[in-house]
């Protein structure tokens, strides 16, 4: 039996719910196995670092992360541009916006390289991670190497975003499968060694998913996406200033979220210690479970709805919105349980070298329940380009959280829980926001800030 003949018998008939439901089967598998992996690298990488190297790489992780606006959203408006053009069956159009996204991120990420290179050394990373003054000179060139490899990545990543775009997100999540699997596997050699060396332990960890990616790009060039393989004959302005012009907003929108979601550890470093890292980000990694397998299912969704936008197929977009807030319920459900069984499962996981306060759990257990109920509809938002109310709520979040998380925790006595409690804070005008925007477009009612 075919598998369209299989998903019709359980009402699934319409081909875009049909190449959804695929692909959200595949991340599943997918990413159970990452998760599984994930699971594994924390203790390994415990022992093999200690606590204080693993608080200090989790830091630089995050910091790292901050620099992913870099992209200035062009990744955000290629997904978005290349499903309006496909869906106008415009081939032409669609290589012309891929050949200009990666020839102007080639560029982008030329000049950071060398721009990082030039100030690195003149940076005190041990003052910005809150640690040891010895380790200045390894943190120095330790950074140039994450931050390179991070650089190259931000380029062959964009082979994820248009297989995301072309409505097959699965292959995103196969990269990251495959990347925590070998990054696993290179973590238990590196223990087995008896060595232990944070520069090497970092030079592996970048190294691994540019590879993987870099293969992934030659591959798919080569069969798949032949036909929108990028040509520097087609880089020319007017693509990358369609691209840039929704992208601009998608790249503020990004910056905030990288504010909001990615200082919190080095806030935590600061207002506490980097051992005090390591106890937040298990629970992080604990309940984020809930946040992965919602967003394996929501992530098909948002160059869908561009798709059925652009054909104006709103029973459609209404029917999978139904399901997607449906989902969330169901697993707020799960994230509960979890929060219930959240001490015997860490002490399973990581024994008793690190100890987890209840009430840390539980407010990171509202944080993911708030976010899955706010992706549903961002995701809408993000499908139809409307983002303006997005992008003018995400920066104020984000200029509001870091202090917000000062207070809390300098002057009402809260421990690491109150980074995370300040997010929460942050995150409840979006909670009645998107929701009303959603009816607004949906209804065809949305006028002037609500349809921007």
């Amino acid at each position: 039996m075919s598998i369209n003949k299989f998903l019709s018998r359980f009402g699934i008939t319409s081909e875009r719910t049909i190449g959804i439901t695929k692909h959200i089967g595949l991340s599943f598998f997918y990413k159970l196995g990452a998760i599984l992996a994930n699971f594994l690298l924390v203790p390994l990488s415990l022992e093999y670092l200690g606590k204080t190297n693993y608080g200090i790489w989790l830091i630089i992780i995050s910091f790292i992360g901050w620099f992913t606006f870099f992209d200035v959203g062009l990744g955000h408006g290629l997904r978005n541009k290349f499903s309006e053009a496909k869906a106008k069956k415009n081939m032409h159009l669609v290589k012309a916006y891929v050949s200009s996204a990666y020839f102007t991120l080639v560029l982008i990420s030329i000049t950071l390289i060398i721009l990082f290179f030039l100030v690195n050394f003149f940076i005190d990373w041990t003052y910005i991670f809150n640690t040891n003054v010895n380790l200045k000179n390894k943190l120095s060139y330790l950074m140039l190497i994450v931050f390179s490899f991070f650089a190259i990545q931000l380029v062959f990543k964009l082979i994820t975003t248009i297989y995301t775009a072309d409505q097959k997100p699965s292959i995103g999540v196969l990269v990251n499968f495959l990347t925590q699997i070998i990054s696993l596997t290179a973590v238990w050699l590196l223990l087995k060694s008896g060595t232990n060396s944070l520069f090497l332990f970092g030079l592996i960890y970048s190294t691994i998913p540019v590879l993987i990616l870099l293969c992934l790009n030659f591959f798919s060039f080569k069969t798949i996406f032949k036909p929108y393989k990028p040509s520097l004959k087609l880089w020319q302005k007017k693509y990358v200033k369609d691209i840039f012009g929704l992208g601009l907003n998608f790249f503020i929108v990004q910056i905030a979220a990288v504010i909001l979601y990615t200082t919190d550890n080095l806030i935590i470093t600061h207002l506490f210690s980097p051992n005090e890292v390591v106890p937040y980000n298990i629970a992080f990694k604990y309940f984020s479970i809930v946040t992965m397998v919602f967003s394996i299912i929501v992530t098909p969704y948002w160059s869908a709805i561009t798709d059925a936008f652009t054909q104006e197929d709103f029973n459609w977009i209404k029917k999978s919105m139904k399901m997607l807030i449906r989902t969330s319920f169901w697993l707020s459900l799960l994230t509960l349980l979890m929060l219930i069984f959240s001490k015997p499962f860490y002490y399973f996981w990581v024994g008793s070298k690190v100890t987890i306060p209840f009430k840390l759990s539980l407010f990171m257990a509202v944080f993911v329940i708030q976010t899955s109920f706010i992706q549903s509809f961002t995701f809408f938002i993000n499908g139809t380009g409307k983002i303006k109310i997005q992008m003018i709520l995400g920066v104020s979040m984000a200029l509001l959280n870091i202090p917000l998380s000062i207070l809390l925790v300098k002057y009402f006595k809260f421990d690491t829980s109150g980074v995370i409690l300040a997010t929460i804070l942050c995150n409840f005008v979006g909670m009645i926001i998107y929701p009303i925007q959603y009816i607004k477009i949906i209804d065809k009612k949305a006028k002037g800030i609500w349809n921007e």
